[in-house]
């Protein structure tokens, strides 16, 4: 009985206890693998890769880190203007990152350009550019894991959300020092204070009801025209189709919109709004009548053209909306 305990306990040792040759190599390949991997992460916050280094590092087994690539095609004869916001975005979060206290060999940053990894896009069939794809530890890529460019936009705020869903591993995204904002502020406030101080024997102007209503006029449009989730969101500027190189500048789902957009958006809305403004003067002014009749036809050509087409963005984002104006 006790020799068949000791066979018994000799051949637990042996089939588990004593690591096989291959598993004494798949670990020496997984460390030399992570050694190179905080190496390049030491000197670049984003490491760049080829096909070559996006297979063995990326796809090959083993690995017990997870991914974020960025697909880019950031080479100026590809004119991708929206690679070049998302790179910058994607710098900031992966060097939030780097620097960070939290800082482990859990999570990896990489990016792959179309002019050095085209086979990576083939091999994804990946038919456009910026994307983000998180390539978790263990398993395979779901669905989950491509993050939605066009819903959430490239703010690195956005992405440090998304990459905490997946990963469970929070960024604390720390922005480099921005002036502009301040320097613009203050010039405006020492322009504003020097006509005030130009003017302090004469302060009627400000009490224009004009002035005043331009003024709460431009903070409606511009609130109006989606201005605000533009800076929550950072949307891209607009979209171009690497494969056929055409430019979208209305976003096709009602759940996004890109920056061009707005700006569009903000136009139309000023122009009804200036169509209304000169049906109202053609209406109560004292001009002579030539000139308000020329003011009450061009009012409502403003109205109605431009009415128009903010009913047909409206359509093409919203699916299925039945109404239209002189435009489908």
């Amino acid at each position: 009985m006790f020799l068949k305990l000791l066979y018994g306990f000799l051949f637990v040792l042996v089939l588990y206890g004593i690591p096989s040759n291959g598993q004494k190599k798949k670990e020496a390949m997984l460390s030399d693998k992570v050694a190179q991997m905080m190496d390049w992460a030491g000197r670049r916050a984003v490491i760049r890769m080829n096909g070559e280094k996006f297979r063995r590092f990326v796809r090959a087994p083993p690995r017990n880190y997870s991914m974020v690539v960025m697909f880019t095609a950031l080479q100026p004869h590809r004119q991708c203007g929206v690679c070049k916001q998302a790179d910058e975005e994607y710098q900031i979060l992966a060097n939030s990152w780097r620097y960070s206290s939290a800082f482990t060999n859990k999570i990896f940053f990489a990016t792959v350009d179309f002019d050095e990894g085209s086979d990576v896009f083939q091999m994804l069939n990946m038919n456009s550019a910026p994307s983000f794809i998180h390539f978790p530890s263990k398993g395979k890529s779901k669905q989950a894991d491509t993050y939605e460019l066009q819903v959430r936009g490239f703010a690195a705020e956005q992405i440090a959300r998304w990459i905490a869903d997946r990963t469970d591993i929070h960024i604390r995204v720390i922005r480099p020092p921005n002036y502009a904002g301040p320097l613009m502020l203050g010039f405006l406030l020492a322009v504003v204070g020097g006509l005030v101080y130009l003017r302090r024997d004469n302060l009627e102007f400000l009490y224009n009801k004009n002035a005043w209503g331009f003024g709460a006029l431009c903070i409606v449009l511009i609130m109006t025209s989606g201005q605000m989730w533009n800076h929550i969101r950072g949307p891209p500027y607009a979209h171009k189709n690497p494969s056929t190189g055409q430019v979208s500048y209305i976003h096709s789902s009602s759940q996004a919109q890109f920056v061009a957009e707005t700006h569009i958006v903000l136009l139309f809305n000023a122009a009804v709004t200036l169509g209304m403004v000169l049906l109202h003067e053609a209406a109560t002014s004292d001009m002579d009548i030539g000139k308000r009749k020329i003011m009450c036809v061009a009012g409502i050509g403003l109205v109605v053209l431009f009415f128009s087409w903010l009913l047909s963005i409206f359509r093409a984002k919203y699916h299925g909306y039945p109404y239209s104006f002189l435009m489908s």
